[in-house]
Order: structure tokens, then C-alpha cells, then sequence
């Protein structure tokens, strides 16, 4: 009870800068709404509809906290298409059928969320959505130029509009076209705000987002020309927005009359597509953003943004999505709850309501430069370049999607990238049946460490997106502010969508107090020097980099860092010689393959591998890979064996070591289990201060062969973390051992809780 009072009490103290955050969202939404509607070939109010009813809606009904709601980039595309061959060209009729499609669109998201179908976004690779946006973004582009250009006549698709734009530009030059030029000069003045408003330091200019600043100076220029002007306004009627008198008096009724004709069906199917996977993406980029690092239930959204667009349908309004754009707006001002959605919804109200008038005196040239910028950023060169850096495979998913994508339709575009990326996978594997044996295997293992409580998770076989849903079911059930080691050393590939996905997990982990780290990858195969690029296992030494142009994995990367603190050296590549390991019992009975990811002192006598090693020939071999930490000593002390009790008994009898208890310290001798033939000496070694060492610190398996020391904790390859809780131990108990004053060596990092 305590608890909800609590709750509603701070809810009702964050209103003020939730009802300030919604204000400002409302700035960007009045403009993009009418825009985006203008884009689709809709009228211009169905886009600030949308906004309004999602805004309501979804704040009511919905599981995210700071995302905000409304009609998105995405849509423009398909809802353009609907309008336009619903109807055969008839645009108002093509409008009142694409309503009845929004509405059964909403039907269906409700029914995903109802059966918990927001994973189902996990399956879609991430070079091909990417491309897809890329798509979307050109299509805009394409569209919307001509249109900022006052050229509204140009219809044909988005390759025949692309090759138009020298024609439009060309217009302005001829006489017989001079009454457009001042809406042309409207619309390139516009776009010129758009690119360059961030590069204005101004903080009270910021105040005002961009595509406010161009609305407001439109209104203003009508105004100049009504009051202080002999002329007349120069832009005809043609090319200003268009509101009806009565906004919420009557509203457009949907046409259901085409519910079984195979053409709306495809219309239903792509709104609802492109609607779930645009909401999907923005709710998982806002919970990054969310200063409360809280995580939004997805299926609850999607059911909220159906009811959304059942409503939005029915009044004449667009679909409602999740939109990126204007929900990091109101992270950055302050929105820390859902309510900001509302309040953002409220001011559009009183916009449309109180200054009709003002919005009718906005050209059509100025909202189409913002699409122009809009579709620009989502296909911008800089995208493309980004994807080759990953792989040239992800540079041909991209560019497949995006030329099905102009070519054709979103979901023929998608489903292409999908296509792409799995033949691509089938090539870089070199087989087909891989994939078909493993693909319904369960291929994901969890469980919680005894010791130190860390989350194991281990992957074999195949992570791709393919079977990315069975690690992320597992992921999501861990505290994110507990301690998570992911290993893929039994994975034979790893494709570039599911390491994205993990990345996510990272940031999610570190922000709330816990950690996430990925092991196993550095014996993989890379395709690119991107720490993201995809991975198999192919022979190591022969796709291994480093230098300049490395690709080491974000593990090896961290390992690098490690070493340059301590001011040692650090060497990832495979190395053979592995005699000095034969020497320890531990080894005595295993196959040792190789170390790698060594990190060592300028004297080499701390070094820590990775060793890759096999339970010999006489056992069912399989492939273990560990963590080792070994330390050669100054002097020469008795052999010994030190693990926990109940670990390995028969093995270290086996070989000839007897349990060795230490007179006076009956707790120790409970907890560990000495072994050594030497007991006398054994017994003077462990003097109290070494007992004492070892049972106020963590545990490891400690072996001693005269010479040097083995240190190790479980067998398999440790997280950064684990290894500088590991070199932090070594160090000092070399100390304790050796009696040598060595130069004290401290980490840099943040000191580690073990």
C-alpha cells in the first residue's frame, strides 16, 4: 500500500516536466504529422490524427514509459502505394479503403501482442532492415524533392521520380513557371534550416526544434505579405495545407466494401508489418535512452498501438507507431513517464484546434523539405559505408533489400534480405545441412555458477538470427544487475544480427550496476576487421589480424586494455608450445591443443592464456577451453595441489599426492584439500600468513610443480572481469610466496569485487 501511495506521489511531482517534454514533442509532431500525411497522399490533418489518438491511446493502455507515438517514416511508402491503386488512382476513395486497412491492421497487432509475438522481430536480420530503412528513406527522398520544388504534378515510381529531379529543377528556370519559384524558394530555405540548424550553438535558438523554426517562419511570411506587402501572397492555394472548417465534426467514413479482394489483404499484411517491426525497433532503441534503464513490454505496446489505429482508422487518421525520433526528444527534455505521450497529444489539440488559420498558411514545399531531410538521413551514403565496414557480405543484404525494396514492395524487399542472408550463411559455411540438422535443436545452456553466483550461458552449433529467439528467451530471464558470462565456444558460427542484439545486453548490463561479457569468439574467423562482423570456425591462424587492422573481438580488445595497464604485453595469436603446461597434474591426463590471448610481463613471470585442451584419447574427446594464470617463482618450494574440497580427489590420489592437513587451522584443512608428497615441507610452507591468504580470498585451483605456480578457477574461458580478479590474486600471493620486492603492480581499471 506503502508502495502505490509512493508511486502515485512521484507520478503527480514529475507531471511538470512531463506536461514541458510533451510540449516540446509537440513542436516536432504538429509539422511531421501534417508532413508525413502529405507524403502518403492523405490529408494533411489524417497525420496529426494519428498523433493525437496514439498519444491518448497508447499512454493509456501501453507497456513502454518514454516512447512517444504517431505516424512514422516507415508507412509513407505503403500507405502511398494503398491510397493510390486501392481505388485505381481515385485518391479520396483510395484514402476512405487505406482507413479500413489501418483498421484491420490494428486487429491483427492486437492479436500479436495478444499471443506474445514481439519476439518474432528477432527474426528479421539486421543488414536487411537496415536496408529496408535505406529503402524507405530513398522513396521519400524521391518523392518529396519534387514536391519541395512545388512540382506536385510528378507521379511513377521512386526509380522514375529519382530520374525526374533534373526536370524539376529545371522548371523553376522557365518563364512560364515564375509563380512557383517563391514556393521553391520556400521549400530549399526550409531544407538549408534542416541541415544546418545543428551547427547554430545557440541555446536559446535550440529551444525551438527545427521543424518548428520552419513552420513558424511560413506563417510569418504569409503574414508579411497580408499586413506590411501591396503584393499579393505568392504561393497559390494549391500549395498550402489544407484543413477542413470543422475538424472533429464529421469525420471520413472507412470503406470496407474491398475486405476480401487480394489487393487490400497485401495492403493489410504490409502496414501491419512494417508497423510491428518500425515499433519494435524504437521501443528496444528508447529503453537505451531511458535515464531509468527500464525495459518496456513489447506485447502490451503492440496491443496498444492497435487499439490506437482501430481508433485512428475510424476518424480519419493514419496508422500509430512507435516513432524514434520524437520519443528521444522527449527523453532529452525530461519525459520520464507516460504521461509526456499524453500532454504531447493535449498540445496538438489545442494547436489544431485554436490556430486553424495559422496551419492553412503553411506551404506544402516547406513540410516536404523535412521529408526531404528525413529521407535523406535514413539512406544517407554514410549508412552504406557503415554496413561495408561490417562485411562485404552485409554490404550485398543490403543493397539486395534495397533494390527489391525500390523495385518491388517492403515485404518483397524483406523477404528478399531475408533470402539473401541465408544463402549467405549456407556459402560462408559451405554447407546447406549444417543449418538443417541444427536449426530446431536446442542449442542454448543456462545455469548459475556456485561460484562467484555468474549467469553461464553456453551456444553451439549455430547463433544467427535464424535461432536467435532460444538465447534471447534465456537472456531476458537474468537480473541485469547481475553478472552474465556468454560463451560461444562451442558455436561453429555467429552471424552479425545476433552480435548487434548482444551489444544491446552489454549497455543494458553495465548501466544497471551488472555485467555481460562474451567469450569463445576469439578462435573464430572474421570477415571483416569490425568487432561486429561475422564469425566461424574456420582456420585460425588464417583469418586472425592484428595491428592497425585488427580483428579482434571486443574480448581481445579488453584484454589489450589489461595489459597496457599493467604496462605488459599482450599476443592473441595461437601458440603450440605448450610443454610448460605438461608439468602441472592438472594437465597430466589432457591433450593441450594451444594457447592464445596471452597477456605477460616484460620478465615473464606472470602470464595468463587461454588454452584450448581435450581429455585425451583413452576419454570421449571433446574440446575444453579455460582460463590459466601461471607464475614462475624465484625460488624453489615444495609441489603442492590446493583445490576446494570434493574437487578431483581421485585424480590427484591417482597420481600420487596425499591430503595434507595444517596443525592449528582446522577450518582451512575443512574447506581445501592439500595434497603433496613432501608433507613436512608442505606443512612448513603454509606458514599463517599464507593460510590465512588463502581463506580470505576467493577460491581457485592452485598447482605447484617446484618452480611455478598454476592458478585457475573453472574450466572455461573467464570474462574480463574474472581475469582481473585473477591477475589481482596472482600478484599478490606471488608476493606472499616469493618475499621479493617486486615494483607494485595495480590496476588502473576499477578495482574489482570478487
Amino acid at each position: 500500500m506503502g508502495n502505490s501511495k509512493s508511486n502515485t506521489s512521484k507520478f503527480i511531482s514529475e507531471l511538470p516536466k512531463n506536461m514541458f517534454s510533451g510540449f516540446v514533442v509537440s513542436l516536432i509532431a504538429l509539422p511531421l504529422g501534417l508532413g508525413l500525411a502529405l507524403a502518403s497522399e492523405a490529408p494533411p490533418i489524417s497525420g496529426v490524427i494519428a498523433s493525437i489518438v496514439g498519444g491518448i491511446v497508447v499512454s493509456i493502455f501501453g507497456g513502454s514509459n518514454v516512447t512517444i507515438t504517431g505516424p512514422g517514416n516507415g508507412l509513407v511508402v505503403v500507405l502511398l502505394g494503398a491510397i493510390t491503386i486501392l481505388a485505381d488512382g481515385n485518391m479520396y476513395q483510395g484514402y476512405i479503403f487505406t482507413l479500413a486497412a489501418i483498421i484491420c491492421s490494428g486487429v491483427l497487432m492486437i492479436i500479436i501482442g495478444q499471443l506474445r509475438l514481439g519476439t518474432l522481430s528477432d527474426f528479421f536480420p539486421s543488414s536487411a532492415i537496415q536496408g529496408m530503412l535505406a529503402a524507405i528513406g530513398i522513396s521519400i527522398f524521391a518523392k518529396q524533392f519534387h514536391v519541395m520544388l512545388a512540382n506536385t504534378s510528378i507521379k511513377g515510381d521512386t526509380l522514375s521520380m529519382l530520374a525526374d529531379i533534373p526536370t524539376s529543377i529545371s522548371v523553376l528556370f522557365t518563364q512560364e513557371y515564375s509563380d512557383i519559384v517563391i514556393a521553391a524558394v520556400v521549400g530549399v530555405s526550409s531544407l538549408f534550416i534542416m541541415v544546418f540548424y545543428g551547427k547554430i550553438r545557440n541555446k536559446y535558438f535550440q529551444l525551438v526544434p527545427a521543424p518548428m523554426w520552419i513552420v513558424l517562419i511560413a506563417i510569418g511570411l504569409s503574414y508579411y505579405y497580408e499586413f506590411f506587402s501591396t503584393e499579393a501572397y505568392p504561393i497559390s492555394a494549391s500549395l498550402l495545407v489544407q484543413i477542413p472548417n470543422e475538424v472533429f465534426s464529421s469525420f471520413p467514413r472507412p470503406d470496407f466494401s474491398l475486405l476480401l479482394d487480394m489487393k487490400f489483404i497485401g495492403v493489410v499484411v504490409s502496414i501491419t508489418l512494417i508497423s510491428t517491426i518500425e515499433s519494435l525497433l524504437s521501443i528496444k532503441a528508447v529503453d537505451k535512452l531511458d535515464p531509468l534503464k527500464r525495459r518496456s513490454n513489447v506485447n502490451k505496446d503492440l496491443t496498444a498501438l492497435g487499439i490506437a489505429s482501430i481508433v485512428s482508422g475510424f476518424v480519419g487518421g493514419l496508422n500509430v507507431v512507435t516513432v524514434i525520433a520524437r520519443s528521444s526528444v522527449n527523453v532529452n527534455n525530461g519525459g520520464s513517464n507516460r504521461s509526456s505521450n499524453f500532454f504531447h497529444s493535449v498540445f496538438l489539440i489545442l494547436f489544431v484546434v485554436l490556430f486553424q488559420d495559422q496551419l492553412r498558411r503553411i506551404p506544402l514545399t516547406a513540410l516536404a523539405a523535412i521529408l526531404v531531410y528525413t529521407g535523406y538521413k535514413l539512406a544517407a551514403p554514410k549508412n552504406l559505408k557503415d554496413v561495408a565496414k561490417i562485411g562485404k557480405e552485409q554490404l550485398l543484404i543490403f543493397s539486395a533489400t534495397v533494390i527489391a525494396t525500390i523495385t518491388t514492395n517492403l515485404i518483397t524487399g524483406i523477404l528478399v534480405g531475408i533470402l539473401t542472408t541465408i544463402l549467405i550463411h549456407f556459402v560462408l559455411n559451405k554447407s546447406i545441412m549444417f543449418f538443417v540438422r541444427n536449426l530446431f535443436k536446442p542449442n542454448v545452456l543456462m545455469f548459475k555458477e556456485e561460484i562467484n553466483d555468474n549467469y553461464f550461458v553456453s551456444i553451439k552449433n549455430f547463433s544467427s538470427f535464424m535461432n536467435y529467439t532460444k538465447l534471447k528467451k534465456k537472456l531476458d530471464t537474468i537480473p541485469e544487475n547481475e553478472d552474465a558470462v556468454v560463451d560461444f565456444s562451442l558455436c561453429d558460427f555467429v552471424d552479425y544480427t545476433v552480435q548487434e542484439s548482444l551489444l544491446g545486453y552489454q549497455e543494458t548490463f553495465k548501466r544497471k550496476g551488472g555485467s555481460f561479457e562474451i567469450t569463445g569468439l576469439d578462435i573464430h574467423g572474421a570477415s571483416s576487421e569490425h568487432p561486429l562482423a561475422v564469425r566461424s570456425l574456420i582456420p585460425f591462424s588464417k583469418k586472425l589480424k592484428v595491428g592497425p587492422k585488427s580483428n579482434l573481438t571486443k574480448r581481445q580488445f579488453d584484454l589489450q586494455q589489461i595489459a597496457d595497464d599493467f604496462s605488459w604485453n599482450y599476443d592473441p595469436k595461437k601458440d603450440e608450445n605448450v610443454l610448460a603446461l605438461s608439468n602441472f597434474v592438472f594437465f597430466k591426463i589432457k591433450k593441450v591443443s594451444y594457447l592464445n590471448n596471452a597477456i605477460f610481463d616484460q620478465r615473464d613471470v606472470f602470464r595468463i592464456s587461454d588454452v584450448v585442451f581435450s581429455e585425451g584419447e583413452f576419454i570421449a574427446r571433446s574440446l575444453v577451453r579455460t582460463t590459466v594464470l601461471t607464475i614462475k617463482l624465484n625460488k624453489e618450494i615444495p609441489k603442492f595441489t590446493l583445490d576446494k574440497e570434493g574437487l578431483l580427489e581421485f585424480v590427484y590420489k591417482f597420481a600420487g599426492f596425499k591430503d595434507v592437513t595444517i596443525q592449528g587451522h582446522p577450518d582451512f584443512s575443512k574447506r581445501f584439500y592439500l595434497l603433496g608428497e613432501d608433507t613436512e615441507n608442505i606443512r612448513s610452507f603454509f606458514t599463517d600468513e599464507i593460510v590465512l591468504f588463502f581463506e580470505s580470498n576467493p577460491y581457485y585451483h592452485i598447482e605447484c610443480n617446484g618452480q611455478s605456480l598454476l592458478l585457475m578457477r573453472k574450466e572455461r574461458l573467464a570474462s574480463i572481469k574474472e581475469i582481473k580478479a585473477l591477475l589481482d590474486y596472482g600478484t599478490r600471493l606471488e608476493k606472499i610466496i616469493s618475499g621479493t620486492q617486486y615494483d607494485e603492480i595495480v590496476l588502473k581499471t576499477p578495482k574489482i569485487k570478487t
